[in-house]
């Protein structure tokens, strides 16, 4: 065990990490010595930020939790504090089954943790309340402007652990932006549970357009990509925006869950399949080149046979160049759970997930493909021998296709001019569903 060492293990999503990185930040400023993720922690402290969206992620969380007990027990870490979406959601029952925590916390109180350790001696100004610790490259950060969500789908846990939703403030995100930027930020990934409520509970209206027009003005703002917008009540403003802001990248993340009316009834989405197609037509004409990224669920309770081929020929026609898609997993406390019985056989469930992840495995090759010939922006992850890899404005960090530029230009030693961080021009030259292949072009 490390004296003076705090270790912090994130889990789940990307919001998630930014809290990680907001305490680390805070701690760093303590006189801690601080580590993020390692495999082995072996600090003073260990802080774990659980996930409580599904089932699987709960289990991963406890599972996490345990281990730690037992690297308590063996004398390799000292104290262990819980926080995040898991101990916000089920604080007590977590205490009585695992008395061997030293600290407990939920999503939004964790800054009690901060509080409540000893000053090491380092005198710092103080963090404002979005300062944090990257963990992303560099060059490359997640931007939070919203936390919880109104919505309320049936099969939804994240109301009950989040709250309500609560826009942040366009003027306190515009200075973190400029913070950022100043650090050598240049990708934004803009996320919120639901995108396409921001601002109506701060300004009585939608502001998401106007959030995301200013931050563009932001010079050395080289990307903005927007993550988890909601299809009800879409703000149709915002494509006017991605359309001629050309830092705003022709990418949007919308979960569409499914096509069949009933399930979306049942689903409690506002929503229909003819509303649905029509908002994926507009988003279509407006911007042109947009990718589209979404996620689908199957098995929820009453889905026929009938229904999941329905939704195996929405993503037929439709052919999204991203898409994701998850079994349902009952979760106590949602309408879904308290009111539907969760009567799809967990085989059925699968069979699904992977005859539909076929069928989009096909498509994302052909949309691929379609790549092929194209002169793309590439902006430089990391360097491997001669090659450059990294991602284009259609790919989100971690869950999207990578691209492979090769024929980089060398110093006299051998050595490539390019380097992480960069952006760089390429012409693809080969496709698969998973990646690219793309010669180097300028810089």
């Amino acid at each position: 065990m490390d004296k003076s060492r705090i270790d912090i293990i994130s889990m789940g999503c990307s919001k998630n990490l930014i809290d990680s990185e907001r305490l680390l930040r805070r701690l760093a400023d303590k006189g801690y010595e601080m580590h993020h993720d390692e495999e082995a922690p072996t600090g003073e402290y260990v802080v774990i930020n659980t996930c409580g969206f599904i089932g699987d992620a709960k289990e991963e969380s406890i599972e996490t939790i345990l281990e730690l007990v037992r690297l308590k027990e063996e004398g390799r870490i000292g104290s262990i504090a819980v926080m995040g979406c898991l101990s916000q959601r089920y604080m007590e029952e977590l205490k009585s089954e695992l008395p061997e925590v030293d600290f407990w916390y939920g999503k939004f109180d964790w800054k009690a943790f901060v509080d409540a350790l000893p000053d090491r001696g380092k005198e710092v100004i103080p963090a404002r309340d979005w300062d944090r610790t990257l963990t992303t490259p560099e060059w490359s950060a997640y931007l939070k402007i919203s936390e919880g969500c109104n919505r309320f789908c049936s099969f939804c846990a994240i109301p009950l652990i989040t709250g309500r939703h609560t826009s942040r403030p366009m003027e306190d995100i515009l200075e973190e932006t400029r913070s950022l930027v100043a650090r050598g930020v240049r990708e934004f990934n803009v996320i919120a549970q639901d995108l396409s409520s921001y601002g109506l509970d701060l300004y009585g209206r939608h502001a998401l357009a106007e959030l995301i027009d200013r931050m563009a003005d932001i010079p050395g703002v080289e990307w903005i990509r927007l993550h988890y917008a909601y299809p009800a009540d879409f703000p149709m403003d915002l494509l006017d925006v991605i359309a001629r802001r050309d830092n705003v990248c022709k990418y949007i993340d919308i979960a569409l869950q499914h096509s069949s009316d009933k399930v979306l009834s049942n689903m409690r989405r506002h929503i229909t399949r003819e509303q649905t197609v029509a908002l994926l037509e507009e988003m279509r004409s407006r911007v042109p080149d947009l990718k589209i990224r979404t996620t689908l669920m199957v098995g929820f309770p009453g889905e026929t046979e009938e229904e999941f081929e329905d939704l195996l020929d929405f993503v037929c026609t439709q052919r999204f160049e991203r898409m994701g898609a998850f079994a349902y997993s009952e979760e106590e406390g949602t309408w879904g759970a308290e009111h539907l019985a969760d009567d799809i056989p967990q085989d059925v469930k699968e069979d699904r997930l992977d005859r539909l992840m076929a069928l989009q495995q096909d498509i994302a090759l052909e949309r691929a493909e379609e790549m092929l010939g194209r002169e793309v922006k590439v902006l430089v992850e990391r360097i491997e021998g001669d090659t450059a890899i990294g991602r284009t404005q259609w790919d989100s960090p971690e869950v999207d296709p990578e691209i492979y530029v090769t024929a980089l230009p060398a110093s006299s030693s051998g050595e490539p001019l390019v380097s992480p961080g960069d952006f760089i021009m390429a012409k693809v030259t080969a496709a698969d569903a998973f990646e690219l292949q793309a010669e180097y072009i300028s810089q």
